[in-house]
C-alpha cells in the first residue's frame, strides 16, 4: 500500500494539496485557494444548439446551455490508438496546468467494455490494454489528475452477462488488467486513481466490496459511485462510507458479507459505521442528478433501462472538492451532461425510445433534447441571464 498515513483527515489534507497547482496567487489568508477542475473543449454540436437557441430569441435556455458546457467535467479517454491517447492526455494536463486547473479523467478501453452493450469496445486483448493504459500514464507523467477506472468494469463483469467461460478466464483476466491499471496510474506522482463502483441502486456493498478488493482497491486512491447514472448525492455518499468502511473491515481479514450495505437499517448501519472507520475515499457523479434516479411507469416496460436516457432529468449540484467529508474527495461531473447514453428501446422492438418517442442519438454523441431538459430542470438551477 502505498499510503500508510494514520488518519483519514491527514490524508484528505495531503489530497487537497497534491492537486493544488503550483502556481503564484493559490494561496489566501484562509489557507489553500480551493481546487479548480479542468473544463475541456465542449463538442461542436453543444455550441451549435446554443447558437441556434440564441438565433431563435431564446436567451435564457441559451445561457443555461452555455453554463451547463462551461462547467467542469471530465474527458473520456477511449476508443483510440496508444499514441492518440497518450497526445491527449498530455495536451489536457499541459492545458490544465496553464489554467491552474486539475483534469479529471475517465479511463474506458478494457476489454469486453460495457457486455458489448450500447458503449461496447474497448482494445481487444489483455495486451493491448497493457499497453494503452501505459500510454495514457505517459501522457499524464507527474501532472495532477484524477483517474476514473472504467466504469462498469467491476459491476459488469465477463461473468455478469454471459461471456465468460466456464473456467472465468476472461472474468479472471479483468480483474487483472484492472490491477495492472491501478498499479501503473496510481503511483504516478500527482494522479489520484478510483475504481468504478457502481451505483446504490444496483449491487450490495458486500458483493462490490470483494471485487473491489480483488481488483486491487487496496492499491488505488478508493472508488468512484453513480458514474453516468442519477442517484442523489445522500444516496451516492452514503453508499460511498459504507464500502469505504467495509473495505477496511475486509482488508484487515473481515468477511464482507458481515458489513451492512444500503438496504440496512440506517440506524443499525451507523452504529457499525462507528466502530468501523472508512479507509478508503470515493468521488461522485452529480452531472445528472438533480431531480435523483427516474422510475418507469410499473408495468409499461419489461425492461425500463431507467439508466438510459431517461426522462425529466436535470443536472446536479457542481464539481468541487470541498465536500465536507473527509472521505468524500470530490463531488464531479464524471458523465458529460447532454450526451446520449445510447438508443434506449426499453424491452420493445424500436426503433424509437418509447419514453421520448424518438430516435435517440449514439452513445457519446449530443442529444439536444436531452440537453435542454437538463438545463431547464437543474437542482441547483443554472444561471440563465
Amino acid at each position: 500500500m502505498r499510503r500508510s498515513l494514520t488518519s483519514a483527515a491527514v490524508l484528505a489534507l495531503a489530497l487537497a494539496a497534491a492537486f493544488l497547482p503550483a502556481a503564484p496567487g493559490t494561496a489566501t489568508a484562509d489557507g489553500p485557494a480551493p481546487v479548480r477542475f479542468h473544463t475541456p473543449a465542449h463538442t461542436s454540436a453543444a455550441y451549435a444548439q446554443y447558437r441556434e437557441l440564441l438565433a431563435r430569441g431564446e436567451r435564457s435556455d441559451a445561457a443555461g446551455l452555455l453554463a451547463m458546457i462551461r462547467t467542469p467535467h471530465a474527458v473520456w479517454l477511449g476508443d483510440g490508438g496508444a499514441a492518440e491517447t497518450e497526445a491527449e492526455a498530455r495536451d489536457t494536463v499541459r492545458a490544465a496546468a496553464r489554467e491552474g486547473t486539475v483534469p479529471v479523467f475517465v479511463v474506458y478501453d478494457i476489454p469486453g467494455r460495457d457486455c458489448a452493450g450500447y458503449s461496447g469496445g474497448g482494445v481487444g486483448t489483455t495486451a493491448a490494454y497493457r499497453a494503452w493504459i501505459d500510454a495514457v500514464a505517459r501522457g499524464i507523467g507527474a501532472s495532477p489528475a484524477l483517474v476514473v477506472l472504467e466504469p462498469d468494469g467491476l459491476a459488469l463483469l465477463p461473468s455478469d452477462c454471459g461471456q465468460d467461460d466456464a473456467a472465468g478466464t476472461r472474468t479472471a483476466a479483468r480483474y487483472a488488467e484492472l490491477g495492472y491499471a491501478v498499479d501503473t496510474l496510481d503511483p504516478l506522482a500527482g494522479t489520484r486513481v478510483y475504481l468504478d463502483a457502481g451505483h446504490p441502486g444496483w449491487h450490495t456493498v458486500n458483493s462490490l466490496v470483494a471485487r473491489l478488493i480483488r481488483a486491487g482497491a487496496e492499491r488505488a486512491t478508493g472508488f468512484a459511485v453513480n458514474v453516468s447514472n442519477h442517484h442523489t448525492d445522500a444516496a451516492s455518499t452514503w453508499y460511498g462510507r459504507l464500502i469505504s468502511s467495509c473495505l477496511g473491515h475486509a482488508t484487515a481479514g473481515g468477511d464482507p458479507a458481515a458489513c451492512p450495505n444500503q438496504r440496512t437499517d440506517p440506524r443499525t448501519a451507523r452504529d457499525w459505521l462507528a466502530r468501523h472507520p472508512g479507509v478508503r475515499h470515493f468521488v461522485t457523479d452529480s452531472s445528472r442528478n438533480g431531480r435523483g434516479p427516474w422510475t418507469a411507469p410499473a408495468g409499461r416496460y419489461s425492461d425500463p433501462q431507467d439508466w438510459c436516457n431517461p426522462p425529466g432529468r436535470g443536472v446536479g449540484a457542481r464539481p468541487t472538492a470541498a465536500t465536507g467529508d473527509p472521505l468524500h474527495d470530490a463531488r464531479l461531473w464524471i458523465k458529460t451532461p447532454g450526451e446520449s447514453d445510447g438508443l434506449c428501446l426499453r424491452g420493445t422492438a424500436g426503433p424509437l425510445d418509447p419514453e421520448r418517442r424518438t430516435a435517440d442519438p449514439a452513445a457519446g454523441e449530443w442529444f439536444p433534447a436531452q440537453a435542454l431538459e437538463l438545463v431547464r430542470l437543474a437542482v441547483p438551477a443554472l444561471p440563465t441571464v
